[in-house]
C-alpha cells in the first residue's frame, strides 16, 4: 500500500485528466406511463424468446387462488352460524386480504421446495467466449471509502486472474455529499488505481448534484458513457460478487439476445450484530425456497432488486428511463423504488427479465439493528407506495403488475394485520361486555344466539399458521436433508438450536416491525418525505435514551393491548402474548439485537451461523483485509486547506473531479451555486476559509475548478498596513 506522502506518484495518467473514459453521449428518454414508445414492444430475436411457461403460473397462482377461496369460505362459515354482524364483516374482509397475501408466497415456496429437492443443474454458457463489453457500476453515497474501494479492488483483481478482465470496466459512481468523505474517496481511488492500473480499468466520478438519487446516478452514467458498453452490471456499496458469477452473467446475457435483465439472489454476509445474523440466517435457510419458487413461476417476467444484476444497456436506455411522477413527495417526484419499475418497463418493451436462482456467488450485507432496519424500510415503504401511481401503467405485463402490488402489500399488510388484531380484540370485548339481543325487532319464535363455530375457527387458525410459516418449515426440511450444510453449521442439533432461536426472536421482533411499518405508512399518507440518509452497516448500538425514545409508542401500544386483553380474560391475554411480549420488551430487545459485542459472542458460539460464515468466501476475507489497509492509508485525509497549499495535490484533485460543466450558459443559477460564488468573492485569504462555508457548500466547491483556482490565488494570510491579520 502506497503511503499518503507519495500519493502524487500513484497514477501520472490522472494529471492528464483520465479519471473517466471519453464520453459517448446517448439519449435515455423518460418513458410515458400512459403510452408505449414507438416500436414497442419489440419482436423477440429467438423464437419464443420472451414467452413464459403458462403452466407454471396456473399451478402457483391458481393454487394460491383456490386456497384463498377455501379459507375465506371457512371464515364465512365460522361467523355464519349465528348471522354475520358488521364487526364480523370487517374481520372477514381483513382476513381475506391478509390470507390472499400469504398464500402466493406459500404456493411459490412449494414450487421452490420441489425444485431444490430435484437439485436442478446450473445453467451455464461456459463455452462462450466473451466479445461483449460490460461496465460494472458501484454507486456509493456517503459510504466508508475503505469498504467500497477495497471491495472493487479484490473483485477486479480476481477477475484479472480469471483471464476475462478484458471484457469488463469498473466504475465507482459517487453521489457523496459529505466533503470529507468526498476527499477520502479521491485518496482511496488513487490507491486503487495504483493497485490495479496494470491489470484492470477502474474509473471514478462524483456527481455534484445527486438528482433522482441512485437511479439518477446510473442514468447519468448511461447518458454519458453507456453507449460504450453492451451490458451494465449494477452493484451496491455493500456488494461482493465472485468472478464466476460476474462472467456467467455476462455470458448468459451474450448468449440470449432477448434477455434484458438477469437478477441474482444475493446471500447476506458479514453480519456481526444479532439482528444482522438473524437476517442472514433466515435468508440463507428459508430464502432459497422463496427465491427459487419465484424464479420458477415468474420465468421471463422476473423482478429487479436494484443491485447484483446485469442489464442489457440497449434495453435499459431505450425502455427504462424513469419519469417524474406528478405532484410533490412522498407520492410525487422521483421514483424512489426504481428497481421494480425499471424491470416492469424493460419487460413491457419486449425484453425478458430473469431471476437466476441457480447462480451462487452473489453477496450483500444487511442493516445491523431494528432501528437501522426501520430507517431503510421507511425509504422503501415510500418508494413502494409510489408504485400505486405506476401499477396501472399502459402495457405492463400482469406479472409485472403483481410484482408492484407485492411491493405495495409488503408494507400495507402491516396496517391490515394490526386492524385484524384490533377487530378480533373488539369482538372478544363485545362478547364480554355488551349484553346480546336475543330477540330482534322482527317477529320470531326463536331467539338469535351469538354463536360461532369454534372448531372451524380453531382449524382455520392452524391452517393460517401453517401457510404463514410454511416456507420456513420447508427450508428447515431442506436443511436437515442436506447433511453437508448441517455439518457445516455444527450438526443437525446445533442447526435446530439456531432455527429455534431465529423463530423465537423473529416472533418477538415481528410486532415491532409491524408497528414500524404502520407508522411509516401513516407518515407517508400524511405527506412526509423520507429523505435519503446513508445507512450504518457495522455496529447498530444506540444509547438507551435513544432506544426508549424510538420505541416509546411500541411499548405504550403493547401495554394498552395487554390491558384490553385482561379486561376480557387471562385466556385472551395468553393467546395474544406472542404478539405482545415483543412490544413490552422492545427497548432491551432492540439494544440486545443491535449490539455488536453481543452479536460477536453469539457468533463465537456458532449460533445462527451460515455456510458463508463458517467457510467464508476468499473474496470476503480478502476484502476485509484490504479494507483495513485502506483505513490505514487514508488515516490522514486530504483537506481543502491542504489542497490550496499543495499545487501538485490540487492538480490531482482537479484531474479526478467530474468534467461536466456546472450549467449551460444562460441557464438559471441555483441558490447553492450563487451563495458559494459570493463567499468565494468575499474571501480575503486562505486562513480559516473552511469556516466560511457550510458542508453542502464545501461539497459543491470541491467540484468546481474555477472557484478552487480562485481560492488558490488568495494569500494564506491577510496583510494590511504591515499588520498580519487572519480572515
Amino acid at each position: 500500500m502506497q503511503p499518503d506522502a507519495d500519493i502524487s506518484a500513484v497514477d501520472p495518467m490522472l494529471v492528464g485528466g483520465a479519471a473517466m473514459p471519453l464520453e459517448r453521449p446517448s439519449p435515455m428518454e423518460a418513458q410515458s406511463l400512459r403510452a408505449l414508445s414507438d416500436g414497442m414492444p419489440r419482436k423477440s430475436i429467438i423464437a419464443d424468446g420472451v414467452k413464459s411457461d403458462g403452466l407454471r403460473r396456473l399451478l402457483v397462482v391458481g393454487s394460491a387462488f383456490i386456497m384463498s377461496v377455501m379459507a375465506i369460505y371457512e371464515m364465512v362459515s365460522v361467523f355464519n352460524v349465528g348471522g354475520v354482524t358488521p364487526l364480523e364483516y370487517i374481520v372477514l374482509v381483513l382476513f381475506a386480504v391478509n390470507f390472499c397475501w400469504i398464500t402466493l408466497a406459500f404456493s411459490g415456496g412449494i414450487a421452490g421446495f420441489i425444485m431444490l429437492l430435484k437439485k436442478p443443474a446450473i445453467e451455464t454458457a461456459e463455452r462462450i467466449k466473451l466479445h461483449t463489453r460490460t461496465a460494472i457500476l458501484m454507486p456509493t453515497y456517503n459510504e466508508s471509502p475503505d469498504r467500497v474501494f477495497a471491495a472493487v479492488e479484490v473483485m477486479a483483481m480476481a477477475l484479472v486472474t480469471s483471464g476475462e478482465s478484458h471484457a469488463f470496466d469498473w466504475f465507482i459512481l459517487s453521489d457523496t455529499t459529505d466533503p470529507d468523505i468526498a476527499l477520502a474517496e479521491e485518496q482511496a481511488f488513487l490507491i486503487l488505481r495504483h493497485q490495479v492500473s496494470k491489470d484492470a480499468r477502474v474509473y471514478y466520478r462524483r456527481r455534484r448534484k445527486n438528482d433522482a438519487r441512485k437511479a439518477g446516478n446510473v442514468a447519468d452514467f448511461c447518458k454519458r458513457w453507456g453507449a460504450r458498453y453492451d451490458h451494465l452490471l449494477v452493484l451496491d456499496a455493500d456488494s461482493l460478487m465472485e468472478t464466476h458469477t460476474i462472467v456467467s452473467l455476462a455470458r448468459r446475457m451474450q448468449a440470449d439476445p432477448d434477455a434484458g435483465l438477469i437478477q441474482t439472489i444475493p446471500y447476506l454476509i458479514n453480519g456481526n450484530t444479532l439482528m444482522a445474523r438473524l437476517q442472514q440466517f433466515a435468508a440463507r435457510i428459508y430464502g432459497p425456497v422463496i427465491g427459487t419458487g419465484l424464479s420458477w413461476w415468474t420465468h421471463k417476467e422476473g423482478n429487479f432488486w436494484g443491485h447484483n444484476a446485469i442489464i442489457r444497456t440497449q434495453a435499459f436506455m431505450s425502455a427504462a428511463g424513469l419519469p417524474n411522477l406528478a405532484g410533490r413527495p412522498p407520492f410525487g417526484g422521483h421514483i424512489m423504488s426504481h428497481d421494480f419499475v425499471e424491470a416492469a418497463l424493460i419487460r413491457r418493451a419486449g425484453w425478458s427479465v430473469v431471476i437466476a436462482a441457480d447462480l451462487p456467488g452473489s453477496y450483500e450485507e444487511c442493516p445491523p439493528s431494528i432501528v437501522d432496519l426501520a430507517v431503510r424500510d421507511r425509504r422503501w415503504c415510500q418508494g413502494n407506495l409510489q408504485h400505486s401511481r405506476v401499477l396501472f401503467s399502459k402495457g405492463l405485463h400482469w406479472v409485472s403488475r403483481l410484482h408492484l402490488l407485492t411491493g405495495i402489500m409488503a408494507y400495507l399488510s402491516s396496517p391490515f394485520w394490526l386492524m385484524l388484531i384490533l377487530s378480533g380484540l373488539m369482538l372478544a370485548l363485545q362478547a364480554h361486555f355488551i349484553r346480546p339481543e336475543y330477540f330482534t325487532d322482527q317477529f320470531s319464535l326463536f331467539p338469535t344466539w351469538p354463536v360461532m363455530d369454534s372448531d372451524r375457527a380453531l382449524r382455520l387458525f392452524y391452517i393460517t399458521m401453517g401457510i404463514l410459516f410454511g416456507p420456513k418449515i420447508l427450508g428447515i426440511i431442506l436443511l436437515l436433508k442436506n447433511s453437508i450444510m448441517s455439518k457445516q453449521l455444527g450438526g443437525r442439533s446445533k442447526a435446530m438450536i439456531s432455527v429455534v432461536i431465529e423463530v423465537i426472536l423473529s416472533a418477538l421482533i415481528a410486532p415491532i416491525m409491524m408497528l414500524i411499518h404502520c407508522g411509516a405508512v401513516m407518515s407517508i399518507l400524511a405527506g412526509r418525505d423520507s429523505g435519503w440518509a446513508p445507512q450504518r452497516r457495522d455496529d447498530g448500538s444506540l444509547p438507551w435514551l435513544t432506544l426508549i425514545y424510538r420505541h416509546r409508542w411500541h411499548m405504550l401500544i403493547g401495554a394498552l393491548l395487554g390491558y384490553a386483553a385482561v379486561l376480557d380474560s387471562l385466556t385472551l391475554l395468553a393467546w395474544m402474548s406472542p404478539a405482545l411480549i415483543g412490544l413490552w420488551l422492545a427497548v432491551p430487545l432492540s439494544a440486545m439485537t443491535g449490539s455488536e459485542r453481543f452479536g460477536l459472542w453469539v457468533k463465537r458460539l456458532t449460533i445462527l451461523a451460515t455456510p458463508e460464515e463458517v467457510c467464508a468466501p476468499k473474496l470476503s476475507l480478502d476484502s476485509q483485509q484490504r479494507r483495513s489497509e485502506y483505513v490505514n492509508a487514508i488515516a490522514e485525509p486530504w483537506t481543502l486547506s491542504r489542497l490550496l497549499k499543495d499545487s501538485e495535490l490540487m492538480d490531482l484533485h482537479l484531474a479526478i473531479i467530474d468534467k461536466k460543466p456546472h450549467r449551460l450558459p444562460g441557464s438559471a443559477v441555483e441558490s447553492l451555486e450563487a451563495i458559494t460564488r459570493v463567499k468565494v468573492q468575499e474571501a480575503q485569504c486562505q486562513h480559516n476559509i473552511v469556516k466560511l462555508f457550510t458542508r453542502q457548500e464545501l461539497a459543491y466547491l470541491l467540484g468546481n475548478p474555477l472557484l478552487l483556482k480562485q481560492l488558490q490565488k488568495l494569500p494564506e494570510q491577510y496583510v494590511t498596513e504591515g499588520i498580519v491579520s487572519f480572515c
